[in-house]
């Protein structure tokens, strides 16, 4: 049925109108939602003005090298990435930096200890987005001093001898500190995401990638896949100009089971089925995997059931469980962030709920006198024995 002549003309004389008005607002068709632009101290300035020394470089390059020999088969020993959800009190984070790095020295010989030190949070719709993005926690979202409290945090934390981690989430962020970090992961949220797998394809680290919150497995295979290839993208370079990136591609990766909506991801059967898709894809079976989140159910308190699971499978000859990732902090729990951040109560997240401290020190220690049996490895090694 043809559309009346009446409508047609309405519809002509609101574009109209529309077309008049956005000639009036505008004097450009670009930056139309743009308030403002700030220029941001270059990486190579923030790396002069926070340098490495010798302990730093030394503690970033052995940490690497652990974990590629993990992801090889070559070291046995377990993989723990612990720490806070997020970094939002660089003084606690200090504090926990040198009781993680204490009982990383004890337990060195069966358990490798990195500490999470994770300063940018992918937001579902909105909310603090990391120390990175707004440090102060009021809303003023200085990143240049965001920037640079990360920096000379991770440089506290390997002057300690302990390496760190952390989640890879804007692009120009790796120039800032890639340096200083010994494991990255690619999250839930931007798997996906074309951005992040070139990103992850230059990083100078292993990277974990993890499964979609719905608990699919094969974004995570194709971004593992994808970041093993060379690529050349848009970037920045150590002066902040934009730049054609090309990378060399990044072999050191595994997947994170971190659980989804419908189930977890944890159990036996899940990890050989995670094994197996990783070994159809032609990618290497190594498996960490994430105790909070979906695993837990986003109940902090069990993460331990979660963490118990993988050392037991791991200690039957689980080899494809490399490690496991704990959410921990100085106290229990979580707290929301207010209007007044000098309220917050001292060493409890203001993201995802944490075990505390003690809980940490337990958990680890209970891998460690696990592992202290011998062990038969299934597999290539089939045979040896690992104390």
């Amino acid at each position: 049925m043809a559309r009346p002549r009446a409508d047609i003309q309405l519809s002509m004389g609101l574009v109209e109108r529309y077309r008049r008005r956005e000639e009036r607002c505008a004097v450009s068709t670009h930056n139309l939602n743009v308030s403002s632009f700030r220029s941001l101290i270059t990486p190579r300035e923030l790396k002069g003005e926070l340098p490495l020394t010798a302990r730093t470089q030394a503690t970033v390059t052995s940490g690497r090298s652990i974990v590629r020999a993990i992801l090889d088969g070559h070291d046995p020993r377990f993989l723990a990435i612990v720490g806070p959800c997020s970094i939002h009190d660089v003084a606690v984070a200090r504090e926990y930096a040198e009781r993680l790095a204490a009982l990383a020295t004890e337990l060195a010989a069966r358990v490798a200890i990195v500490m999470r030190t994770y300063f940018e949070k992918p937001r579902t719709t909105v909310g603090w987005k990391g120390l990175i993005n707004d440090p102060h926690l009021d809303g003023s979202f200085d990143m240049e001093q965001g920037l640079r409290l990360a920096r000379r945090l991770l440089l506290d934390v390997n002057e300690l001898g302990l390496p760190a981690a952390t989640e890879m989430l804007d692009p120009i962020t790796p120039q800032y500190i890639d340096d200083l970090v010994s494991w990255a992961a690619i999250g839930a949220r931007t798997i996906e995401s074309q951005t992040h797998r070139q990103m992850a394809s230059g990083l100078s680290m292993p990277v974990g990638y993890k499964n979609t919150t719905e608990g699919k497995l094969e974004p995570a295979l194709d971004a593992f896949r994808a970041a093993h290839a060379s690529h050349r993208f848009l970037g920045i370079d150590e002066d902040g100009r934009t730049s054609i990136v090309t990378t060399k591609g990044n072999p050191a990766g595994h997947l994170i089971l971190r659980g989804g909506r419908e189930r977890p991801n944890y159990d036996p059967q899940r990890v050989a089925e995670a094994a197996a898709q990783l070994e159809a894809a032609g990618l290497p079976p190594r498996l960490l995997v994430d105790c909070s989140h979906a695993n837990s159910g986003k109940r902090h308190e069990r993460q331990q059931v979660v963490w118990s699971s993988v050392i037991e499978q791991r200690a039957h000859g689980n080899r494809t469980l490399i490690g496991a990732m704990l959410e921990s902090n100085l106290e229990e729990g979580r707290q929301d962030l207010t209007a007044d951040p000098s309220r917050l109560r001292r060493g409890v997240s203001i993201t995802d709920a944490c075990i505390g401290w003690d809980e940490t020190e337990r958990l680890l220690r209970e891998a460690w006198e696990t592992f202290g049996a011998p062990v038969r490895w299934g597999g290539v090694r089939g045979g040896d024995t690992v104390r």
